[in-house]
Order: structure tokens, then C-alpha cells, then sequence
């Protein structure tokens, strides 16, 4: 009894954890999902599709173009092919996590399917205590963050089809929440080379490819830059650290 009652304490340890890291992406996700399911409504679409893509998809930005898609009549060939050009960093996304994913056992292929830019900074950014395991809150995390999507989205298309007024420029809130959450990585992250390699990458390939084909050949850059300056970087940081360990002292 007292081994099932530590488990039990334990598991729900591990939630507790998970929810509170979640919690800025539950309050972007919840209006960013009420957003996507407006307009899914407002191009025809029942509330139901809302709750089911955002099940089966699940894919944040793709989702808001999805809609114009599936209005255009668009061929599954240039849906692939969009999907590819807009949601192809979560690859790159994938790299950091390259080993401790597969060890995650049943989990695993949802882990890679949940990979989203809010939920990556999120697990990026999170410190789990040593008595918690990492791979539960790990988990959780990414099932809560699409649960608040999928609740989301939901009552955006339930709202959609009982009050009807004028959705143009809701799909800004995506763009807004990430603006966000970059700001909040810039001030708490000691080194800054990352986010600069990624601004500039960015700019460069906006101007030489434009909107609609700069964002793959800008995050290749970007990480060949920072794998290629990975042992300055970590001299550094570790640099860093023995300046905050030798303040301590003093």
C-alpha cells in the first residue's frame, strides 16, 4: 500500500510539474485554438473538423494555412508541399532531442508527432528535479499542450457557429504568441549567438528567396553556424558558469 501510494504521489508530482510549465502555452493555445477554429467555421467548415484536425494534425501555423487549402481546393501534391516548407523546422527541432526521444518507449512516435515550436521551448526550458522523472513530465507536457490546443479550437468553431462577426486578421495571435515566447528565451538565456545566427539567417534568405521560401534554407544555415561554433559556444557558457561559481564563493 505505501509503494502504490508513493507511485500515485510521485505520478501526480510528475502532472503538477508538467502543468505548471505548460501553463503560458495553455493561455496562447486556448485563444490561438478558439482563432484557428473560427476560421475553419467561418470558411464552412463544422465545429467537429476543428476538434478532429486538431487531433490528427496538429499543426499550429499549418493549421491557419490548412484552412485556406482546403478552401482553395488545393491538390494533396502542393498541400505536401506547403506543409514541408512551413512546419519542415519542427526536423531541426527534432535534433535536440535525438536521444533522449527514443528512449521514451511507447511514447516515442507521439513525442516526434507533439513536437511544436511552444512545446520545444518549453521542454528546452525546463529544469526537471532529479526526484521527478524527466521522461513522465516530458510526456506530459506535450499531451497538455495539445489538449489545450484541441479544447481550444473546439470552442473557437462551437463560437464560430453561434455568434457570427468579422474574423480578419485573428491569425495574427500565432505570429503574436511566438513574438512572445522568443522574447522570453532572450531574456533568460545567457547567451544570445543562437537567436542573432537565426535573425541574420533569416533576413538573408527573406531577401533572396522571399516569404514563401526563406524559412527551410534559413534554420539549414543556422544550425550548420551553430554546430560549427558548438565548442566556442560550450567554452563559453562554461566560462560563464565558473564566473557565477567564483561570485558565489566570494
Amino acid at each position: 500500500m505505501k509503494i502504490e501510494g508513493k507511485t500515485k504521489e510521485k505520478k501526480l508530482s510528475c502532472i503538477q510539474y508538467a502543468f505548471r510549465q505548460s501553463v503560458p502555452v495553455m493561455l496562447g493555445y486556448i485563444f490561438l485554438g478558439i482563432a484557428f477554429g473560427l476560421m475553419l467555421q467561418d470558411a464552412g467548415y463544422h465545429f467537429l473538423w476543428a476538434f478532429v484536425i486538431s487531433i490528427v494534425v496538429y499543426a499550429g501555423s499549418m493549421q491557419f494555412v490548412m484552412v485556406t487549402l482546403l478552401s482553395s481546393g488545393a491538390s494533396l501534391l502542393y498541400t505536401a508541399v506547403m506543409t514541408l516548407f512551413i512546419n519542415g523546422r519542427h526536423i531541426f527541432y527534432g535534433f535536440s532531442f535525438i536521444e533522449k526521444y527514443p528512449k521514451m518507449g511507447k511514447v516515442y512516435p507521439y513525442m516526434v508527432f507533439s513536437l511544436t515550436d511552444e512545446t520545444y521551448s518549453v521542454l528546452c526550458r525546463a529544469k526537471v528535479p532529479s526526484e521527478i522523472d524527466e521522461k513522465k513530465v516530458m510526456f506530459y507536457i506535450s499531451f497538455l499542450d495539445q489538449c489545450y490546443w484541441v479544447v481550444g479550437s473546439t470552442i473557437g468553431g462551437l463560437a464560430g457557429q453561434l455568434i457570427t462577426f468579422n474574423s480578419t486578421g485573428i491569425d495574427f495571435s500565432m505570429t503574436a504568441l511566438f513574438v512572445a515566447i522568443v522574447v522570453e528565451q532572450w531574456q533568460e538565456s545567457k547567451s544570445h549567438v543562437p537567436a542573432v545566427a537565426g535573425f541574420l539567417m533569416s533576413l538573408l534568405f527573406l531577401l533572396i528567396f522571399g516569404a514563401d521560401r526563406f524559412i527551410l534554407p534559413s534554420l539549414l544555415m543556422s544550425v550548420i553556424i551553430l554546430v560549427a561554433a558548438r565548442k566556442h559556444l560550450e567554452k563559453e557558457e562554461e566560462k560563464e558558469k565558473n564566473r557565477e561559481m567564483e561570485g558565489r564563493a566570494w
